[in-house]
């Protein structure tokens, strides 16, 4: 995954581009974080209308107690276990960030849990108030999602081969094939627009 490997990131003149993607995939500049995020978030609500759940984007913000808390929700689904509304947040995570490089090393998907722990931290408080059940949705950024993500998706594709007529391990093929194309997608995008800048600055 050579992307002008060597050479500063077209958007933070600081950093380096790597060979593994790492600056590409988690660069705060450019747009790209967001437009990832965005795009997973749109399929997986999707996915739920699909399913007959419904749902909600970006719910939450100035609600509670605290109204300095940040919103919860990039999906809430009202009925979503037990007549309990889920507040899903979803994050896009790095195994090769330093804080857990060491355990993502010796472990699948380490990333990803941490990341879940830390949304868990941020924003169960504030769900409580609201009555709502706090469900972090972590994918690392070469594709591993995390335990609350994956039992997440295996409910959702219960419900989901319902309304498709076709069996569960069918159905939650459908899911995740759906949502890897979303992030391949986008992050193809990031490592290409700063290729193509990186080549543009140096042919001007």
């Amino acid at each position: 995954m050579d992307v002008s490997f060597g050479s500063c990131c077209p958007y933070c003149p600081n950093h380096r581009l790597d060979p593994l993607g790492h600056h590409a995939l988690t660069c705060k500049h450019g747009g790209d974080v967001v437009l990832r995020h965005n795009s997973l978030r749109d399929v997986f609500v999707e996915s739920c209308h699909r399913a007959c759940l419904g749902g909600q984007v970006e719910v939450g913000s100035g609600l509670g107690l605290d109204r300095l808390h940040s919103r919860p929700a990039d999906v809430l689904v009202n009925n979503w276990h037990l007549g309990k509304p889920a507040a899903f947040d979803l994050t896009v995570t790095s195994p090769l960030n330093p804080i857990t490089l060491t355990e993502a090393g010796v472990r699948c998907g380490s990333s990803a849990l941490f990341a879940e722990a830390r949304k868990h931290n941020a924003n169960d408080s504030k769900c409580a108030e609201l009555g709502w059940v706090c469900i972090p949705l972590a994918v690392e950024s070469y594709g591993c999602w995390g335990t609350e993500a994956q039992q997440s998706f295996s409910g959702l594709a219960a419900r989901l081969a319902i309304q498709m007529g076709c069996s569960k391990s069918q159905a939650t093929t459908t899911v995740y094939q759906r949502l890897s194309l979303s992030l391949v997608r986008a992050n193809a995008r990031a490592l290409l627009s700063r290729a193509r800048l990186r080549q543009s600055e140096e042919g001007g």
